[in-house]
């Protein structure tokens, strides 16, 4: 079933949706400002935190920079006792980076502070609104991972 969606109404709904990601971004970075990290770092420590330890190949196509690039981002944070890098217990030639305490720690920091700033925004703001914003969030994103899935086996197929 497809639905007659006026142009105006999805380019206004991309328009919010790319000015509040930019709001929070930034909000993000001035965050980062009394941390030992950059915003790429904590791009990467994220995924580390939510995906276990990585290989430098699988958190540079997660992180979407160059190998190179993400070796000397690791490096860094090897350097600041955010990550170390690992043998895998299994095949002792692939090593993985892993997240130390000292990076755990600042996720949540930093995590627990752009919430903060986020609930001060919805301060003004029904409890049911808040509701209703949180139910269509999730069901746009799963729509998003849903429309990825999709793509994805249109692709192989081809």
């Amino acid at each position: 079933m497809q639905k007659n969606i006026p142009i105006d109404t999805i380019a206004d709904i991309e328009k919010e949706l790319r000015y509040i990601a930019g709001i929070i971004k930034q909000q993000g970075r001035e965050i980062l400002h009394h941390y030992p990290i950059t915003a790429p770092q904590f791009i990467a420590l994220q995924y580390l935190l939510e995906y276990g330890d990585l290989t430098l190949g699988e958190l540079s196509n997660k992180i979407h920079m160059a190998f190179s690039t993400t070796t000397d981002l690791v490096d860094r944070m090897e350097k600041n006792g955010i990550v170390e890098r690992v043998k895998d217990t299994k095949d002792r030639r692939v090593v993985r980076i892993h997240l130390l305490d000292k990076g755990k720690q600042i996720i949540r920091e930093v995590i627990e502070k752009r919430q903060e700033y986020l609930g001060e925004v919805l301060q003004n703001v029904s409890e049911e609104d808040i509701t209703t914003l949180s139910h269509l969030l999730h069901f746009l994103h799963f729509q998003m991972k849903e429309n990825a899935d999709r793509m994805k086996k249109q692709k192989e197929k081809s």
